[in-house]
């Protein structure tokens, strides 16, 4: 009798609230794999967590559920440690499951800023994003997922890639996305409509009243890595897609769009966590 694979259920929920204009730590559940940790961060920074799963990666059948909340008036960010990497699943295993949901309370100021996932061939991942944001909220979001390691001759040629979001305002559902490959993902790409030869895709999100404003500043920012990326709005909704070929090549225009529009909605420094740079 082969002996079943021991998999990981990790969970984790966090919660910050504004005590005298300081944001602190209200509370904290954290169940293995998921840990979070808390560096120090510069006096005019929001508080940080930084989440990691201390698994080394995961694979078929683990499950992980993150709940986050940024109660009225606070401002936080959440980070990731380091890249995912998603590992084959064997045959007959159940799909990863990955979901992150987000409280955002009034006149909050959240960031969900997430590095890299990286697929390896045979991996399967369902993965969901929901963020619930209250009168006067406003959230910055970051998510990519890489197609394998070209670095390293590996490629996500097989397998299930399911990646939902759901963003809702006052209790109104104003986006919802969803990104389905699965079966012959080599082929999926490579469609005219689908991927081409990009090996990495991101999402940066902001919502927030001013979310239009900000627009067409993004779009500067933008400008000298255009064949990369393109930014649009809609209803207090500003998002910005990419594409590239070459992960290490989208990484440091990631990373300066995404600093740069909070500098634009908050005046913070613009540039992301320190864990972005380890």
């Amino acid at each position: 009798m082969i002996a079943r694979a021991q998999r990981v259920h990790g969970a984790a929920r966090i919660a910050f609230k504004a005590e005298e204009g300081v944001t602190r730590l209200a509370d904290l559940y954290q169940h293995a794999p998921c840990r979070f940790l808390f560096p120090h961060v510069e006096p005019d920074e929001p508080a940080q967590a930084v989440l990691l799963t201390t698994s080394g990666g995961l694979t078929g059948g683990d499950r992980l559920a993150v709940e986050i909340e940024a109660r009225v008036n606070t401002c936080v960010t959440v980070t990731t440690q380091a890249a995912e990497k998603l590992y084959k699943a064997a045959d007959g295993e159940e799909d990863v499951r990955v979901d992150i949901r987000y409280r955002v309370g009034e006149n909050a100021w959240a960031e969900w800023l997430a590095q890299e996932t990286i697929l390896f061939d045979r991996a399967r991942l369902r993965r969901s994003f929901t963020a619930d944001l209250a009168p006067g909220a406003r959230l910055l979001a970051l998510e990519s997922v890489v197609f394998g390691r070209t670095a390293m001759n590996e490629r996500f040629d097989h397998g299930l890639l399911h990646d939902a979001w759901r963003i809702r305002r006052n209790g109104r559902l104003i986006w919802a996305d969803a990104l389905h490959l699965e079966g012959d993902v080599a082929q999926q790409r490579a469609l005219p409509f689908g991927f081409g030869n990009a090996c990495i895709t991101a999402t940066l999100l902001y919502v927030g009243d001013d979310a239009a404003n900000h627009l067409e500043v993004v779009r500067e920012l933008l400008e000298p890595d255009k064949d990369l990326g393109a930014a649009t709005c809609m209803d207090g909704l500003l998002i910005v897609r990419f594409l590239a070929d070459d992960a290490t090549r989208l990484r440091p225009p990631l990373m300066r769009i995404a600093g740069g529009l909070r500098n634009l909605a908050t005046g913070m420094r613009p540039h992301l966590p320190r864990v972005w740079s380890c």
